[in-house]
């Protein structure tokens, strides 16, 4: 029976807190380095998945009881890859937003925003503006509020 070393467990338990923290911070530097963080936590959960070191699994060297078993390190090989093109992308990204923006934080949506500080009534999950029948302002994603006013002579 295989059993798991605890220091090693509690190595994964830290990458994977490490890497999850980082990947929910604002700055993209910072979330590329929780991937490639939680990248080698998950290529050393395979590794140990896989067992102790045995015998190449190749037939007529090594009884198939000796034998180690490929699939976690293919897997390993394919989590390497997959954390290289996220890498990739990421680096990709944050250059891109720091030539368009001057910075690689991560910006909140306007429109969340918006919704975010709409007062809700208490106990209710509808609109605010449907309970007491005004509007007090107009809603800039609404057809009405991006339609020219009339007489402009724009044609709609």
């Amino acid at each position: 029976m295989n059993t798991i070393n605890l220091g090693m467990a509690v190595v994964l338990a830290v990458l994977y807190s490490v890497g999850f923290y980082l990947l929910l911070q604002r700055s993209l530097m910072r979330i590329l380095i929780g991937i490639v963080v939680l990248g080698h936590g998950a290529n050393l959960m395979l590794q140990l998945a896989g067992g102790p070191p045995a015998r190449a699994p190749i037939l007529g060297t090594a009884p198939p009881e000796l034998f180690a078993d490929p699939l976690p390190q293919a897997l390993a090989l394919t989590a390497i890859v997959i954390t290289f093109a996220m890498t990739t992308y990421l680096l990709a990204l944050g250059y891109r937003s720091w030539v368009l923006v001057g910075h690689d934080e991560v910006q909140d949506d306007v429109e969340d925003r918006r919704i975010a500080e709409r007062e809700r009534p208490e106990g209710s999950m509808a609109d605010d503006t449907a309970a007491t029948g005004t509007d007090d302002e107009e809603d800039p994603g609404s057809a009405a509020a991006s339609a020219e006013p009339a007489g402009t002579g724009v044609a709609q």
